[in-house]
């Protein structure tokens, strides 16, 4: 809960009505759901295997998680295919994929990424000024 003031008197306000896209962006933005989404809206349906190669720097244990934490979202569809050996494959789901345009907007605005990268650098580069002085 947020806490805000007002005269004098504090009341409790709930994250999701302070803000309301934070909700959306717990579960769109986990450190690993981005990745994910993308590469199923990008490639299309793959088994476990492929996405882990995909993804190369996520573990298995971590992917088992978040595509069962997905899928119970309703982002991602799992079907399982009773072969021998078996065979599960994911893909996005329609839920999914209206994400898409949400996913288009941050990948035109990534082009101020380097105007980003200049501010942390004259942030980092006053802020190591300051403590010279102190």
């Amino acid at each position: 809960m947020t806490d805000n003031t007002v005269k004098g008197a504090r009341i409790e306000v709930a994250p999701e009505l302070a803000c309301p896209i934070a909700p959306v962006v717990d579960i769109v933005f986990s450190r690993w759901t981005t990745p994910i989404l993308w590469t199923l809206h990008t490639y299309g349906r793959h088994r476990f295997v492929e996405l882990e190669r995909r993804i190369t720097t996520i573990t298995p244990k971590v992917l088992t998680q978040r595509l069962r934490q997905l899928e119970r979202d309703g982002l991602v569809v799992r079907t399982y295919h009773p072969e021998v050996p078996p065979r599960v494959e994911y893909e996005i789901s329609e839920l999914g994929r209206s994400l898409g345009p949400l996913f288009a907007s941050l990948a035109d605005w990534s082009v101020n990424l380097g105007e980003v990268e200049q501010a942390r650098l004259g942030y980092d580069a006053r802020d190591q000024t300051r403590s010279r002085r102190i």
